[in-house]
């Protein structure tokens, strides 16, 4: 019950029966003070005092209960009182309007446009913001298909880069090695406790100076990105904009360099073409052989599969709960899309592999599978991350007649996707839905800002926002047998 709508209501029904509220304080057996206090919506009242009145006032209790305001002037009264406790506005420091029966409607008329003309404002603000940024990531992801993801100008700079510094042609790229190339570009490299938890890396361009977190905070495998990517806005010439698509192509350019330099194009290649000569390519090898992670190692197969040995991938990184962080394809693989034709913040089939990683036997192990769809057949390798929370999964993949290259190619899991199908994934089967939607009753997962969006449910008109029916009628259907 909104108690600030009920207390209108019982105010506008109390009038109306001509009571007052000495009265109405007879009639139900409750204090003079106690209803005021209610008819202001400063207390709630329990569902058998609100018959007890609705009795007294010569309504039902529904008529109480309906969630409109009774009439035009209180839905006045109520968007300015409600307006009032915006943070935006509390944070002017005015003292608190009380409209009483000597303000007039005009005047809370224009109290309450202007009130709704600032915010109508604010949210189309932002969201045209929202709209330009998934712009620039669809526009982004256009050219990076277009050239397979592969930066050929970039795979140079970091090979030079390399040279300077003499590394041998294969195996990691030492830490002294590191050390050398932010000297070569006139920085020195400073480990803090202190780093604002925003930041990854912060560069002091006048005493050259580049920070990063100690050791406990981030690890000797992660420092060489870090330090790599920073490095790459200067190497790669990169200026300040407030362009946010100059924003997203400088992290991805320098996201490459340090993928570049980590995992050099040579010595890469001769390994991707000798594994793809004996049918054994796999994202695993290229992480262990160059001590990169295996989201980075995904990233040098995507990078240079296409240029080198012709073969056509798509990636993913995606949460426990399927949401699409980043993607990319060059394979036609069907992602979901936004309006906008993004991947990002999409929810994937709960057939593909990236999903069913997290419910198999071993969700740590790699994960093989093959998944028929309406557009032809895929088979993807997925990597579930331990030392993150919630969990996120890494899938590289291409399509069934390209798998036989790569490693795990043999695996026997099969599963059939129908998305966009709503019955594939998205809704509860009908005969769970007759047998739990009248007793069922969970509680959304904390997330984790207390603003952030929860994903709407189609299951009982959206009554519990946040939470997957469908895994909560499959829990039930387990815990019942």
């Amino acid at each position: 019950m909104d108690a600030l709508l009920l207390g209108r209501r019982i105010r506008h029904f109390r009038k109306e029966a001509g009571l007052t509220l000495d009265a109405l304080s007879d009639a139900v057996g409750r204090p003079t003070s106690y209803l005021s206090q209610l008819e202001n919506g400063h207390v709630e009242a329990r569902i058998g005092l609100l018959g007890e009145m609705a009795a007294s006032l010569g309504c039902s209790t529904a008529d109480l209960l309906i969630d409109e305001a009774p009439n035009r002037r209180d839905s006045l009264e109520i968007s300015v009182i409600r307006a009032q406790n915006d943070p935006r506005y509390q944070a002017l420091g005015l003292a608190e309007f009380k409209p009483t029966a000597k303000t007039s409607d005009t005047a809370l008329e224009h109290l309450v446009s202007l009130y709704e003309a600032l915010t109508g404002a604010e949210a189309a603000a932002d969201r045209r913001d929202g709209d330009d940024q998934r712009r620039a990531n669809v526009a982004l992801r256009a050219e990076m298909r277009e050239r397979n993801n592969y930066y050929a100008e970039i795979e140079q700079v970091a090979s030079d880069m390399l040279t300077a510094v003499d590394y041998p042609g294969q195996g990691p790229v030492s830490e002294r090695m590191l050390i050398d190339m932010a000297e070569n570009c006139g920085f020195t490299i400073d480990r803090v406790r202190d780093l604002p938890s925003t930041s990854r890396s912060i560069a002091d361009q006048r005493n050259r100076v580049i920070y990063i977190p100690q050791r406990n905070d981030l690890t000797t495998r992660a420092a060489r990105s870090v330090v790599l990517q920073t490095l790459g806005h200067f190497v790669l010439g990169h200026r300040d904009s407030d362009v946010f698509l100059d924003y997203v192509r400088q992290r991805v350019e320098s996201n490459y360099f340090a993928a570049a330099t980590l995992a050099p194009e040579a010595a890469c290649v001769k390994t991707l073409q000798n594994a793809y000569a004996q049918n054994d390519l796999s994202v695993e090898d290229l992480k262990e052989l160059f001590y990169i992670s295996y989201e980075m190692a995904a990233h040098r197969l995507t990078n240079l599969a296409t240029e080198h040995l012709g073969v056509t991938l798509h990636f993913m990184r995606s949460d426990n709960e399927g949401v699409v962080w980043k993607a990319y394809e060059n394979n036609g693989v069907p992602l979901p899309t936004d309006s906008f034709g993004g991947f990002e913040g999409q929810r994937l089939c709960r057939e593909w592999g990236t999903r069913q990683a997290f419910h198999s036997e071993d969700a740590y192990a790699l994960h093989y599978q093959y998944t028929d769809s309406p557009d032809g057949e895929w088979w993807c390798v997925t990597h579930v991350e331990a030392d993150r929370a919630p969990a996120h999964a890494i899938t590289v993949g291409t399509d069934a007649k390209q798998a036989k290259f790569f490693r795990g190619s043999d695996t026997t899991r099969h599963t059939v996707s129908r998305c966009p199908d709503p019955m594939c994934c998205r809704e509860p089967h009908p005969t769970q839905r007759q047998r739990w939607a009248t007793v069922a009753w969970p509680s959304a997962r904390d997330r984790s800002h207390i603003v952030s969006g929860l994903p709407a449910s189609r299951d009982n008109f959206g009554r519990f926002p946040g939470v997957d029916m469908v895994e909560v009628y499959a829990f039930l259907d387990r815990r019942s047998e």
